[in-house]
């Protein structure tokens, strides 16, 4: 009986091993930052999209200069961001994220989202029109036109502002952008052509970023590049994917092109940040993606149809600009249209729910409810923990039930055993009849610990994709959750005066912190529910095993590892007194105190001296 329990323990165990090890080989620690690619082209062509004009007329793409010559600057203040957008072009190119720091140092920088063309790694939004039939680049707003503001001095919410500009054929163009009082800009893009004929253009919205991002995870557990959603389809593509992209047809550049017919949105994600241009939903539109190779510049557009405005008539196309942090509220409000704006379809897909998303959104949507209602994000984690534990109560109950029935059965088993001597098939025949007269699954040991490998796996996506638990505290030394514990053996724990080791070397693996090795001791203690093994092999196993994932877990988001530790904990609790409910007292101190003793070596020194053949014969009279 015992050593079928151990065979169940010691499969779930070796699954849990491989499991982790796949984990480790799919999802490497984080490489080092990559170098900054970005250089300053003399002339970055290609920028915005060409036109569809009608046919006979010919197509214009507008070109950007860089570096962008200084120009005045319209004052972004919100609760939120803070930041400006020059009226060259109308960039939005300055965007700083007010209730975000680099760092947890109180004195770091709030995060920077978009960054002006020659600072390095530049990122900003444009709005504009793309010309056709008798209009020329020089006729319509580019990345180049000097934008003059016609009403309002700084953007705020409930105050937007409005830019207007004029060519010499007789049309006006005027920009109303407003803002939010989260990450939403709106931007109205109006033509009135008081000109004495027709005319063709089109407007677009278009995202770009100069070269590869320097701040990359470069890991597979979180998805960077562009992400974007056409008529009900999700597209995610890495920026090493973009490049590898074929040619669009009729324009030059590595990337691909979709029709939407009723709604979408495109744009770039990292880790925490994104931004996404929102077009009018209900309304057609074509979304771009593609790589500029001689600039070096990855760029998300969208493209609205092409409009014929007549002498004397105006037209308005209005863009949405998400540009922000990744908070899963704001971006469910928006995706319900709470804000009093269209809702956008799909926009909780933006962030990257994985595999699982069928199980990280709900396990998500619960933690940060309890995050709500606790206040702290560790605490949170522990009753999630409970939640989760109690989903899963009947069938670890009929598991661990079924576990103490094995105990029970054991005289019988061994009496069997006896009976069938040497015949493996009898002896199997007859375990199995036995099983299923007493109604006893001698495999149900091991569901529990499947149970936990979903779940851990969505836990940790959700740990470490999403905005919320990015710096969110504990207790004590623990600052950020959404990191490995950073107290070391190295110096006791911050007793020793000297620090410990930085994350990513080999010491730092070695001298773990003070969650881990509470992590290998809950193991520990719950593996000694049972004595150990008869089997020295399998005894080696257990013995080692604990340590073993102490040091592997040791390197994981201290959130995880307080989930494990909670598990571990509550699962102990449940198995102990379900045995004893069965009549099975679990010799808990016995089974510690047996670990530590020396086995002697005479069973396994007379099993070596026994005679071949079975026990030995009489001797003759």
């Amino acid at each position: 009986m015992e050593e079928n329990n151990n065979k169940n323990l010691i499969l779930a165990t070796v699954l849990s091993f491989l499991v982790i090890t796949v984990w480790f080989v799919l999802f490497p620690p984080p490489e080092a930052p990559a170098p900054d690619l970005t250089q300053t082209p003399a002339e970055a062509t290609g920028t915005g999209p060409a036109a569809a004009p009608p046919a006979g007329t010919a197509a214009a793409t507008p070109a950007e200069v860089a570096p962008v010559p200084e120009a005045a600057r319209l004052t972004i203040d919100t609760p939120e961001l803070s930041g400006s957008i020059s009226m060259r072009g109308g960039r939005f190119d300055d965007l700083l994220l007010k209730s975000y720091r680099d760092t947890l140092d109180p004195d770091s920088p709030d995060v920077r989202l978009f960054t002006p063309v020659g600072e390095g790694q530049a990122y900003y939004a444009l709005f504009g029109w793309a010309p056709a039939g008798s209009l020329t680049a020089e006729d319509v707003p580019g990345p180049n036109t000097e934008w003059q503001i016609a009403k309002g001095a700084t953007l705020r919410p409930g105050e937007p502002v409005t830019l207007a500009w004029e060519n010499t054929k007789g049309q006006r163009f005027t920009r109303e952008i407003a803002v939010d009082d989260k990450f939403m800009f709106t931007v109205t893009d109006t033509v009135q052509n008081s000109g004495a004929g027709d005319i063709t253009l089109r407007p677009y919205g278009l995202i770009a970023r100069h070269g590869t991002p320097s701040n990359l995870q470069n890991i597979f557990v979180v998805h960077e590049g562009v992400v974007g959603r056409a008529d009900g389809e999700l597209t995610e593509i890495k920026y090493k994917d973009i490049v590898k992209l074929d040619p669009i047809e009729g324009e030059g550049h590595n990337g691909e092109k979709s029709e939407a017919t009723a709604d979408g949105w495109v744009g770039f994600t990292d880790h925490y940040w994104m931004s996404v241009l929102v077009p009018e939903q209900g309304q057609a539109f074509t979304e771009v993606i593609k790589h500029v190779p001689n600039a070096d510049i990855f760029q998300t557009e969208i493209r609205h149809p092409t409009v014929t405005v007549a002498a004397g008539q105006t037209s308005a196309t209005t863009t949405r600009l998400f540009a922000g942090a990744k908070e899963w509220e704001t971006i469910r409000d928006y995706q319900a249209g709470s804000d009093g704006k269209a809702a956008i379809p799909g926009f909780i897909d933006s962030i990257d729910w994985g595999w699982f998303y069928f199980l990280t959104k709900p396990i998500f949507s619960v933690l940060h409810w309890l995050h709500g209602l606790i206040g702290n994000m560790g605490l949170a984690i522990i009753a999630l923990t409970f939640v989760l534990k109690v989903l899963v109560l009947p069938l670890a109950y009929k598991s661990y039930v079924s576990m103490a029935r094995m105990k029970e059965l054991q005289p019988e088993m061994e009496v069997i055993k006896e009976r069938a001597g040497e015949d493996k098939q009898r002896l199997q025949r007859e375990m199995m009849q036995l099983y299923k007269d007493r109604k006893v699954n001698p495999a149900a040991g091991c569901l529990p610990i499947l149970i936990q490998i979903p779940i851990f796996f969505s836990l940790y996506k959700v740990i470490f994709v999403t905005l919320e638990l990015r710096q969110a505290p504990f207790f004590g030394w623990l600052k950020d959750l959404s990191q490995p514990d950073p107290s070391s053996l190295y110096n006791l724990f911050g007793l020793l005066p000297w620090d410990a080791p930085a994350a990513g070397t080999i010491l730092h693996l070695v001298f773990i912190g003070a969650l881990p090795i509470l992590l290998g001791i809950t193991m520990w203690l719950q593996q000694k529910l049972n004595p150990a093994p008869t089997d020295p092999v399998q005894a080696s196993i257990f013995a080692w095993m604990p340590w073993v994932f102490m040091f592997m877990l040791g390197g994981f988001a201290s959130g995880l590892v307080v989930y494990w530790i909670t598990n571990n904990t509550i699962t102990f609790t449940q198995q102990y007194l379900i045995m004893r409910s069965h009549g099975h007292k679990p010799d808990l101190f016995g089974n510690i105190k047996s670990g530590f003793k020396r086995k002697p070596a005479t069973a396994a020194a007379n099993t070596d001296k026994a005679p071949k053949g079975g026990a030995p014969k009489a001797g003759k009279k």
